[in-house]
């Protein structure tokens, strides 16, 4: 049987997670977190429709979250409260005795299995709540002490909470009337001595309510799983020109020939970055033809190429720079405390070598440099 209905509450504000916007819309593998659950209903033979409901101001936000997803027909604000807000989206939805699942936006991981398991309960026994059993033992006080309750009749409840959609407007109906307070949905049938089913929930159908949870959310949507990116350069050397590496001047009698600076090292540094990223090359972005780039400091363009990182945390790079001459082990401190300025937060390697006389690097013609870099999704 299919024919059921979803109310999708995304009217919290979020404040334990501290996020400068509703948590439902941050990004989470590539999308915002509503999109996930919106979608677990959207590919759901048993779902028709879909009704969500968001905080005043923000359903033009849950719209464009929603962008293409044809059972989310109705785009309700919510109350005060969540239990206003669960109402709220049922009265938007036609009434009919036919499964209804309550979910909270800030659940992204929510399984065909789940959403079956829940429907199915309620054709059969009139509801079908997810739950799990507890893992951690309990301590319930009270005004003589603790007590420990038996953990093996405990039950933490999640959502989808499903019941009939007639009956669970009328239980809610019911609740508002007495100045009643819920916390779930299930609460509103235990009032009226309705029988409650649990189902079988899941350990990753996770809510998002602080910041160990987000970062929890996205470890399981591969938002943390880094990414690397490689670069390597090389520029001839020739008097008349100072030397700049990693944005240091070392003093001496030659310089690496170039467009910009010729800070061998930061480009290395850049092509990593935007390797890392599937962000192109230096050369694609800050063209030796151009004149804008003439004499242009190479930190500048890192700095430059670090606004475009939009969405991305650099966590690690490491450089190598390859040369006979001059020797550099003075200087690696300044570039390491160079590149650190330039990325706050990310770890900073910086190397030197030679290649014990060997090559164009060998015989003082040329410096090379190889950069590793590390990024995750911020």
């Amino acid at each position: 049987m299919s024919g059921a209905f979803a109310v999708v509450v995304a009217a919290g504000r979020g404040e334990r997670l501290g996020a400068p916007v509703n948590k439902v819309l941050l990004p989470l593998g590539g999308k915002p977190v509503l999109r996930h659950s919106l979608e677990a209903f959207e590919e759901h033979p048993d779902v028709d429709l879909v009704a969500v409901v968001g905080a005043p101001g923000e359903l033009d936000a849950l719209r464009k979250a929603a962008r293409g997803l044809m059972k989310c027909a109705f785009f309700v604000e919510g109350g005060p409260s969540r239990q206003h807000s669960v109402m709220n989206g049922l009265r938007a939805l036609p009434l009919r005795h036919v499964p209804v699942l309550v979910h909270d936006g800030a659940r992204p991981f929510l399984s065909a299995r789940l959403i079956s398991d829940c429907v199915a309960s309620v054709w059969q026994y009139g509801s079908g709540v997810a739950s799990l059993p507890l893992t951690d033992t309990v301590k319930q006080l009270s005004g003589e002490g603790l007590t420990t309750p038996d953990r093996s009749r405990l039950r933490a409840v999640q959502t989808p909470q499903a019941f009939f959609l007639d009956e669970l407007l009328e239980a809610y109906e019911a609740a508002f009337a007495d100045g009643c307070s819920l916390t779930d949905d299930a609460g509103a049938m235990e009032r009226l001595g309705k029988e409650v089913r649990l189902v079988m929930g899941d350990r990753t159908n996770i809510k998002i309510t602080e910041g160990a949870d987000l970062l929890f959310a996205r470890a399981l949507s591969g938002d943390l799983c880094p990414v690397c990116g490689q670069g390597y350069d090389v520029h001839r050397l020739t008097t008349g020109r100072p030397l700049v590496l990693c944005g240091v001047t070392i003093p001496g009698d030659l310089g690496l020939l170039g467009h910009s600076d010729a800070d061998v090292a930061v480009h290395a540094l850049i092509d990593a970055l935007l390797g890392a990223a599937c962000l192109g090359d230096i050369g694609r972005l800050f063209p030796d033809s151009d004149p804008a780039y003439l004499g242009i400091s190479s930190m500048e363009l890192l700095r430059r190429v670090t606004e475009r990182l939009t969405g991305w945390r650099i966590l690690h790079a490491d450089v190598t720079i390859i040369a006979q001459r001059p020797k550099l082990a003075p200087f690696m401190d300044q570039m390491v405390k160079s590149l650190s300025a330039a990325l706050p937060g990310c770890a900073v390697s910086v190397k030197a070598t030679t290649t014990e006389g060997l090559g164009f690097a060998g015989r003082g013609e040329g410096i090379a440099a190889q950069a590793v870099a590390t990024l995750c999704r911020a």
